[in-house]
């Protein structure tokens, strides 16, 4: 077995004249054009997230199944209980599966609060259109 070692300093390769046209010079490096885009992309998203947090993720409508029954093979009654603001409303969706999981029946459901009342039990029938398994509250949303 034999050992080599590079006795010559490596350097740059050098090229024949005119053969493989100019070399360009380095670029000057911005770093503030990467900076800008950073900010400008954290704004952007602060704003969907601001805009999706309003139209899905609002504490004062919260959404509570309190029971499902009466189920038959063309509806389900549903019993719920909704968190508004006092003497709010809200619009509700609720949707019935059937035992595979599929969705049977989807429907808004308004909500409104008597005055001074933050909380309204509600009972709404979802007419399907196969046997239901369940019912549920997927969300609730100011109404309007």
């Amino acid at each position: 077995m034999t050992e080599t070692h590079a006795t010559t300093p490596i350097t740059a390769p050098v090229f024949p004249p005119g053969r493989y046209g100019r070399r360009r010079a380095a670029r000057r490096r911005r770093p503030w054009v990467a900076a800008a885009l950073a900010v400008a992309l954290v704004a952007v998203l602060g704003l969907v997230s601001v805009r999706l947090y309003r139209m899905y993720g609002d504490p004062n409508y919260q959404a509570e199944v309190l029971t499902y029954t009466q189920i038959t093979d063309r509806q389900v009654v549903v019993d719920f209980r909704v968190t508004v603001p006092p003497g709010g409303s809200a619009v509700c969706v609720l949707r019935a599966r059937s035992r595979d999981g599929a969705e049977v029946a989807r429907e808004e459901v308004p909500v409104t609060a008597p005055a001074g009342e933050r909380q309204v039990t509600v009972q709404h029938r979802l007419a399907t259109t196969g046997r239901p398994l369940l019912g549920e509250v997927l969300r609730c949303r100011a109404a309007g």
